[in-house]
């Protein structure tokens, strides 16, 4: 039987609460009610047919009746008589609709939230009525998300530390597992003069809205056993804030960058050079190190897709860095270690010169196999020690 029962109205009512159409309406957005729910029922063949279980069937959706209302319809049979079968459902209110999906208490929770924000932050309405049930979900945290708003929009652009909101309940913490929402609840709030459109994401949160940021660093290793940056005769592993890195001028000639935490500091030691541990995606740490444009700078990643595009990315701030150990050579003699590339990059790398583009092209068209990679921290030793030999 595919006749509609109470159970059937409920789930069509429950996917009416999983949109957030229902408590749409209670923040004043598109009318929803009153509603009329889908319904099948028995036709004329089945009436005559199957009347007990269509007397069922009724008995089933008159004794739900007390959530919604159903409309009947009279029909004659030339041997059962007139009878009447429900015709249509209907939801009159959201009370009901609420009701006979048991999110009465729910709703009356989200009306407090409406009114809060009504209260203090009415430019912030809108979101409630994008997002009703994710507001449900930080119903707990919600007074403290609209003081922090509150607290923004007269102090914009603070230049302190997130952590430094002198607001009761507020820590960082708490901002930082709240830095997407909170970003959402800004960008509605505050004038244009007070967001930096430069940045965004829960990354660029902090200099978006004009808050001190964790200072980036760069980690580098003198390579050279002449060269003493400090008096130590341990290894000089050193990491400095991207503004005392960029304000150094190094008496050094070589510069090497790898992603590979272990290359780094297994890096041989070189006449006049300096090792980088890199940052994958994002030079912005290098990038302000003029003095680096005057020094040979050789990049090593892993020999994928997505290791070109971030040597790719890298000559856009330092155009005449070299690649090493990214050839076809290197990759070929180490097949028995190769790895799969989850999603290979794609697209066209314009900074690439012939021979690693040639590379890049056959990796992307699966010359070898199915999205191979090799990672560098995989390349033989001696591979490193012949380059650095040449050098």
């Amino acid at each position: 039987m595919k006749w509609t029962t109470p159970a059937d109205l409920k789930t069509q009512v429950e996917k009416l609460w999983d949109r957030g159409l229902l408590l749409v309406a209670l923040a004043g957005g598109a009318a929803v009610f009153p509603r009329r729910l889908t319904l099948k029922g028995p036709d004329s063949r089945e009436l005559s047919e199957r009347f007990a279980e269509v007397r069922d069937w009724i008995g089933q959706l008159s004794d739900g009746a007390g959530h919604y209302r159903i409309e009947w319809r009279g029909v004659k049979h030339r041997i059962l008589g007139a009878n009447e079968i429900p015709a249509e459902i209907w939801l009159d209110t959201l009370e009901d609709a609420l009701g006979l999906i048991g999110k009465r208490r729910a709703g009356e929770r989200f009306a407090v939230l409406l009114a809060l924000t009504r209260a203090s932050q009415p430019r912030l309405l809108p979101w409630l009525a994008k997002r009703p049930l994710r507001a449900l979900e930080l119903a707990d945290d919600w007074p403290r998300l609209l003081e922090i708003c509150a607290w923004l929009r007269n102090h914009p652009r603070p230049a302190i530390y997130p952590r430094q909101i002198d607001l009761p309940g507020v820590h960082s913490k708490f901002v930082e597992g709240h830095r997407g929402v909170l970003g959402e609840l800004f960008d509605l709030l505050l004038p244009p003069e007070a967001i930096n459109p430069e940045f965004s994401g829960g990354g660029g949160f902090c200099r978006r809205y004009g808050f001190r940021d964790k200072p980036s660093r760069v980690r580098f290793r003198v390579l050279d056993p002449d060269l003493k940056l400090i008096a130590t005769e341990s290894d000089q592993d050193i990491a400095l804030t991207r503004t005392a890195f960029a304000g150094l001028d190094l008496p050094v000639t070589k510069v090497f960058v790898t992603e590979n935490e272990v290359n780094f500091l297994a890096f041989p030691d070189v006449p006049g050079g300096i090792v980088i541990f890199g940052a994958g995606y994002g030079f912005e740490n290098l990038a302000a190190a003029r003095w680096l444009r005057e020094r040979a700078i050789y990049y090593w990643g892993d020999i994928d897709t997505h290791g070109f595009a971030i040597l790719n990315q890298l000559r856009g701030s330092f155009p005449r860095v070299d690649s090493f150990l990214m050839d076809r050579r290197t990759l070929l003699a180490h097949r028995e270690l190769w790895g799969i590339e989850a999603q290979p990059e794609t697209g066209q790398l314009e900074r690439l010169n012939m021979e690693e583009r040639a590379l890049y092209d056959r990796l992307r068209e699966n010359r070898w196999g199915d999205r191979i990679r090799l990672e560098q921290e995989r390349i033989g030793f001696d591979f490193l020690l012949e380059f650095l030999g040449k050098l």
